[in-house]
């Protein structure tokens, strides 16, 4: 009985496991740290966003150059609600954020207001991603706009993104965007408990995203958005509407990293510009590509794994990392283009190969060398 539930629910139970039960019991034993914990926190909210873009670029082909919008729309939600559960509370004590303060704004503007509700905050979170893909997904996979030319679009929305939220009068805090965080829920962000709570909210919802995705793909619906990625033309003979399984999936893939920014953003206490643009768009794939596209453990694996060699490295050799990031994702591509989870079979293949050699060069028996 537990080794057929092993063997259907294995990795989902092995990250449920790790994430929510291991890491939580080392933090209560003091073996892991509150910052460590912390820190973890937030590379499993940053899984997320690597798993959206597994669905959509794994296993249906769609390579966005453009995923850090949802996620910025994610957390600039979550980000508003907790900006004005802490008006009041700021240096100059006004019933408004303090940079509005700053650019003379004496009001609070009208679309500001439904964000004094969490649960308003946590809907738009995940509608509005889902919104603007819908349009996107209308605009260029209904039209059957594919390979390079999605990427190049989606990468110039995410730049004309980027510019927008730079922008004072979008009221959103400009090139410094929302931080002083106070409290989220009632609950003060500087407190460890709170802290442990949002890792522990965070490890559930990764575990059960995880789960739910590995169920997708291996459903009905997974084997026609692999086949879309592989044979779309013959999918298309066979009667299958493949733009509307392509934009539902990208309207999932959207709402999973509105939900990973929503997490992201009382954790780290800052959400900026620079996290939705073009930059962050493709560390993403970086993420899916080191792990190992079209596995989903693999995408898992890659943001946890990249982003906490960022946090490592960028200590000591901070102008270094660019560099190390593109360096990194040559190496995948070039040396290990299945990423890190495909590194035993690719190891088990070529002990397989030098055993095979050995075999038939012993089959051959010694060489007789003639002299005459």
């Amino acid at each position: 009985m537990i080794g057929r539930i092993l063997s259907r629910f294995g990795p989902e139970l092995a990250v449920a496991l790790v994430l929510v039960v291991l890491l939580p019991l080392l933090h209560a034993a003091g073996i892991v740290s509150d910052y460590r914990l912390n820190l973890f926190g937030k590379y499993l909210a940053l899984a997320l966003l690597a798993i959206a873009m597994d669905l959509i670029w794994g296993y249906t082909g769609i390579l966005s150059l453009g995923q850090a919008i949802f996620f910025g729309f994610g957390a600039y939600s979550m980000g508003m609600y907790m900006l004005l559960a802490s008006s009041g509370k700021s240096v100059y004590g006004e019933a408004i954020p303090d940079f509005m303060v700053w650019n003379r704004v004496t009001e609070l503007p009208a679309f500001w207001v439904p964000f004094r509700s969490f649960a308003f905050a946590l809907a738009a979170a995940l509608v509005l991603p889902a919104a603007v893909a819908a349009v996107i997904g209308w605009l260029t996979l209904a039209r059957r706009v594919a390979g390079v030319y999605f990427s190049i679009l989606t990468q110039a929305i995410a730049f004309a993104a980027w510019l927008m939220f730079n922008r004072n009068e979008m009221n959103l805090g400009g090139t410094n965007g929302l931080t002083d965080f106070k409290s989220v829920l009632g609950f003060s962000l500087g407190q460890p408990r709170t802290l442990w709570g949002l890792y522990v909210v965070t490890a559930i919802v990764v575990s059960a995203v995880f789960a739910l995705s590995r169920a997708l793909v291996r459903s009905k619906m997974g084997l026609v958005l692999t086949a879309a990625r592989d044979q779309e033309s013959r999918l298309q003979f066979l009667g299958y509407p493949v733009s509307r399984y392509k934009i539902f999936i990208f309207v999932l893939a959207a709402m999973i990293t509105g939900l990973g920014g929503a997490l992201y953003a009382p954790q780290v206490g800052i959400i900026t510009p620079s996290q939705i643009g073009v930059v962050p768009s493709l560390e993403i794939v970086v993420w899916v590509a080191f792990g190992g596209r079209g596995t989903l453990l693999g995408a898992l694996i890659g943001a946890i794994g990249v982003n906490a060699a960022r946090s490592l490295l960028t200590t000591y050799y901070p102008d270094w990392w660019p560099i190390i990031l593109g360096g990194l994702f040559m190496f995948v591509v070039l040396a290990l283009p299945e990423g890190v989870v495909g590194l035993p079979t690719r190891l088990r293949r070529g002990v397989r190969a030098l055993r095979e050699r050995f075999v038939s060069d012993d089959e051959k028996g010694p060489t007789t060398v003639v002299i005459g």
